[in-house]
């Protein structure tokens, strides 16, 4: 049964079918119109690339390469997303990296297709579920196209399946497979566009900064570094994902989305540490195109890679698409027009829906209406908001939200003993800096799981965390009530969280004065930082100026505030405009007093420092006048008992040791080597893994062997990519 010619799909979008000579209902016509026979080899492409950057990304960004930095401690908390779902035994986990990436190998050989795509899908799902602080969109996204891969008929062309099994060889897929596909990819652009439409994104709030990247140079001839960020990289973030997707549903206005988001991807390549996610985007740009473009492409390659590829443009029909009455015509009858199909009575492909047609079109409603759903469901899913809604992964809100972290403190009270005081954070956890602490419910989890451990030193904890971020160059406010003990919080994914302190929007406007007060400071001196902070009426600040910021003061630019000096029991109220100097190597507290939120800046210099600079000018002077060594010049202006004689002796080499500028050939090599090392230490930990698991020996042990070979080789220390 072949079809010739021209096959019906070929084009990019399919015609609708009408079999009936009356006129068909609506869900009829949907029916067919999904169901229609199309070209697989476009499907085909996008099923090897997705596969091979898979393979890529699991030693990389799954983390492979370092499973048992990441999953080998078992004194510290994790965050999956349900409670009950641990983290396999490090070796076994090993073993889960392993069948991830046979399933991405058997996706992109088109080898046991659907038991690939299952035993990566599960595995990855797993890994994914086990760790709610490292969700991205782009991870989501992966694991969305594993599950579409699943569903459709990706290995109908250019497979180890086909050469197996010659009834699927070069078969047809239904429409759907492909509108499947590229309504998830169109979502992905056109929601985050959408979610770009935040006043943080639109007035250039989110991604501040980032022109100074070298990618931006060429706009520097017209704009500046303050324009390229709000035009560019905002107006034009905001233009490009809204727009992009709509583009790429036209044969029009295609080619102009193919090429600026093309360039779009290839910027946040040389930008951002996102793995593979910009070539997995370019690699579903060709997906919008005609679905029989690689037929016409092949035969351009060179030799050694047309042999890859079969060139056959014969399609059989297959019993998952829907065929009219008038495609098909038995054997013998004539065959004169190009979109027959010549079948004989027992072997007739479908013309009348079946069950697998109605499920495949039912699988691609729900699965769009849930892809509609998910990133506007957060008034539902309360419990997961913060300032922002939802935990960051399935919202499409890529960049919108920038984030930094003044401090995290946890504290406690022994209610055995009565007992107070300090935890560090850092020391149950892999990272303080990670996402858990701007989430309630990762908060909540992080407190019974102290709790837990502090059980081993029977201790029965309240426990009180102090959170401070600012959030797109706000203030740096609470996130959540440090009055309440969180061990007597009740969490639910459907409930507000009752601890978390509101977002003070009323003071964003403040934020373009904050700006131009900040780099007037800085401009003053090059040794002067700044920190803007707001705090809620009736609450007060505690904190502790180290000793090396010897000129520290407060100056109060809104509210009412009350200094106490802990030390030197002493209290200063401030109104607005006055100021008042902090004593390093003290704590002290700010109580605001106010009726309303009090804002205040912090502004210090590291007086250390600059001791340290003035001695480094003084001896490079020395060396110019005098015409001789560093070390000669040292031992001339600085005694032997100056406390900074290393760090002075340690900059001055650092200034003048030449830094050789890499070459384009040593990026390459060195970024080489790094993946050779990366593949290196996770295939060397499996083998081990392995050999634990049939051998039934420690892997403890076969850790401890590999960490004191290469104690001082960089060989094996782990490549983390964030």
């Amino acid at each position: 049964m072949k079809d010739k010619g021209k096959q019906r799909g070929s084009t990019n979008t399919p015609k609708q079918m009408d079999t009936n000579r009356g006129v068909a209902s609506p869900s009829t016509s949907l029916l067919r119109y999904l169901c229609q026979p199309t070209d697989p080899a476009n499907l085909a492409v996008l099923r090897i690339a997705f596969g091979t950057l898979m393979m890529i990304d699991i030693p990389q960004e799954r983390g492979m390469s370092h499973a048992d930095v990441r999953w080998g401690r078992k004194d510290v908390c994790r965050f999956p997303l349900f409670s009950d779902l641990k983290v396999a035994p490090l070796e076994w986990m090993y073993i889960i990296y392993l069948i991830m990436f046979i399933g991405a190998l058997g996706i992109t050989l088109g080898l046991f297709y659907r038991i690939s795509c299952l035993l990566f899908s599960s595995t990855y799902w797993y890994i994914i579920l086990l760790d709610k602080t490292a969700w991205n969109n782009h991870s989501y996204l992966y694991g969305l196209m594993g599950i579409l891969l699943m569903a459709v008929d990706g290995n109908r062309c250019w497979s180890l399946d086909g050469l197996i099994n010659k009834s699927i060889n070069n078969a047809h897929v239904p429409f759907w497979n492909y509108f499947i596909c590229r309504t998830q990819i169109f979502l992905v652009y056109f929601i985050a566009g959408l979610k770009k439409l935040d006043q943080d994104w639109i007035t250039g709030y989110s991604m501040q900064k980032l022109s100074r990247n070298w990618v931006f140079d060429p706009f520097r001839l017209l704009l500046t570094d303050e324009q390229i960020d709000l035009f560019i990289v905002h107006m034009g973030g905001l233009t490009i994902d809204m727009f992009g997707g709509i583009f790429l549903l036209f044969d029009k206005t295609r080619p102009i989305a193919i090429f600026f988001l093309s360039s779009f991807h290839i910027m946040n390549s040389t930008m951002f540490s996102i793995g593979m996610f910009p070539y997995a985007m370019l690699a579903t740009l060709p997906l919008f195109c005609a679905v029989d473009w690689p037929r016409k492409v092949i035969p351009r390659l060179p030799k050694f890679l047309r042999v890859l590829f079969s060139t056959e443009t014969e399609i059989e029909p297959s019993s998952h698409c829907l065929y009219s009455k008038e495609e098909i015509k038995p054997e013998g009858e004539n065959l004169a027009q190009d979109n027959k199909v010549p079948v004989n009575s027992q072997s007739a492909p479908p013309t009348s829906p079946s069950l697998v047609h109605r499920l495949g079109v039912t699988f691609t409603i729900i699965h769009i209406a849930i892809q509609l759903f998910l990133p506007y469901s957060h008034g539902i899913t309360k419990g997961y908001n913060n300032w922002t809604n939802g935990l960051y992964g399935y919202s499409w809100d890529m960049m919108v939200h920038s984030w930094t972290t003044q401090h995290v403190r946890l504290s406690y009270k022994d209610k055995i003993s009565g007992k107070e005081g300090f935890l560090d954070p850092a020391a149950f956890v892999d990272s303080v800096g990670k996402r858990w602490s701007s989430h309630g419910d990762m908060v909540v989890q992080y407190a019974h799981c102290v709790a837990d451990i502090l059980k081993n030193y029977n201790m029965s904890v309240e426990l009180y965390f102090d959170i401070w971020k600012s959030m797109n160059k706000r203030f740096q406010q609470r996130m959540f009530d440090p009055r309440v003990n969180i061990m007597d919080v009740e969490w639910s994914p459907f409930k507000e969280v009752s601890f978390a302190m509101p977002l003070l929007l009323d003071l964003s406007p403040w934020r373009s004065k904050l700006q131009e007060m900040e780099k007037e400071l800085i401009d003053t001196s090059n040794y002067t930082d700044v920190v803007f902070v707001a705090d809620f009426p009736g609450l007060h600040l505690e904190a502790f100026i180290q000793e090396d910021l010897g000129n520290t003061s407060i100056t109060l630019l809104s509210g009412s505030v009350v200094v106490e000096l802990v030390d030197l029991k002493k209290n200063y109220s401030l109104n607005p405009g006055d100021k008042i100097q902090v004593p390093p190597g003290q704590f002290h507290k700010v109580h605001t007093v106010s009726e309303e939120p009090s804002c205040y800046m912090y502004i210090y210099i590291n007086t250390t420092y600059v001791e340290i600079m003035e001695k480094v000018e003084t001896v490079e002077k020395t060396m110019s006048e005098k015409n001789i060594s560093a070390e000669t010049a040292i031992k001339r202006k600085l005694s032997r008992q100056d406390p900074y004689v290393d760090d002075v002796r340690q900059e001055i080499e650092r200034r003048h040791t030449e830094v050789k500028e890499k070459t384009f050939l040593d990026g390459v090599k060195e970024f080489i080597t790094k993946k050779v090392k990366m593949l290196t230490r996770s295939w060397t930990f499996l083998v081990g893994a392995l050999q634990s698991v049939v051998l039934r020996s420690s892997f403890d042990d076969f850790l401890d062997k590999k960490y004191s070979e290469n104690e001082k080789a960089n060989s094996i220390l782990p490549e983390t990519v964030t």
